[in-house]
């Protein structure tokens, strides 16, 4: 019987010899202090939560810890690493046996410096700043290749509705061709994906959570469900 060569990252977990001020950011943050031991899907795994529970810093680490750039990219991308929390240098990372074809770091807030730096080397013609940003973000993703392990930070951040549901679609397709995402994110849509494990930050630690459990599907059904009542109670005259 043939070894499965996924998930790529099947552990994640503080190092037990990881020297630790928990006074100190990154490990202020509960989710991050007592996270405990993270197995992630082989497929897709999502990381949800309010801004600052510290699903965007844990991703960020992962990458740095993987050698990837933080500004995002592949390990192609030579640029001076930006501020990181010391977290990536915590981590215990257990692996697959095999390591992944490809691997990418996503991140919707520093995309535009990746693409400036591939301009610069002259690696990718067109350039990217041709596109909106929106387009250029779903070129990425619909650049992966098989085999790869993708970090994705916040992809919602850049796509309309509708170009969520082709990163649906295009992570599907990849996902049939050995591929495994961990994926931070605050949108329902991409939260419907079929058998993902969701995995929610906040005062506890971290736990996992079904899809129609998350806060994003509650809120957004309940909105789109009553939005004359939402909207009169949200615009209120006092």
């Amino acid at each position: 019987m043939a070894l499965s060569v996924k998930p790529y990252i099947r552990e994640i977990s503080i190092a037990d010899e990881a020297e630790i001020d928990f006074d100190s950011y990154p490990f202020t943050i509960p989710a991050v202090r007592d996270m405990g031991v993270i197995e992630p899907h082989a497929d897709v795994t999502f990381f949800v939560g309010e801004n600052g529970a510290g699903k965007s810093t844990l991703l960020e680490a992962i990458a740095v810890a993987m050698g990837l750039p933080s500004e995002g990219g592949s390990r192609n991308v030579h640029r001076a690493q930006q501020d990181v929390s010391s977290l990536h240098g915590c981590l215990k990372l257990v692996k697959s046996f095999r390591k992944p074809a490809w691997s990418y770091f996503l991140r919707a807030e520093s995309l535009f410096n990746v693409f400036s730096y591939i301009d610069e080397v002259g690696s990718l013609k067109p350039s990217k700043h041709t596109r909106s940003h929106g387009e250029a973000f779903m070129d990425v993703i619909l650049e992966f290749s098989a085999g790869g392990l993708y970090l994705l930070d916040e992809p919602e951040a850049a796509l309309s509705p509708n170009r969520q549901l082709a990163a649906l679609s295009a992570i599907d397709q990849l996902v049939k061709q050995d591929c495994q995402f961990i994926i931070a994110t605050h949108s329902p849509i991409l939260l419907s994906y079929p058998n993902a494990k969701i995995l929610q930050f906040d005062g506890s630690g971290i736990t996992e959570v079904a899809f129609e459990d998350t806060e994003h599907f509650a809120v957004t059904r309940d909105f789109l469900n009553h939005y004359p009542q939402r909207l009169k109670q949200l615009l209120a005259d006092d």
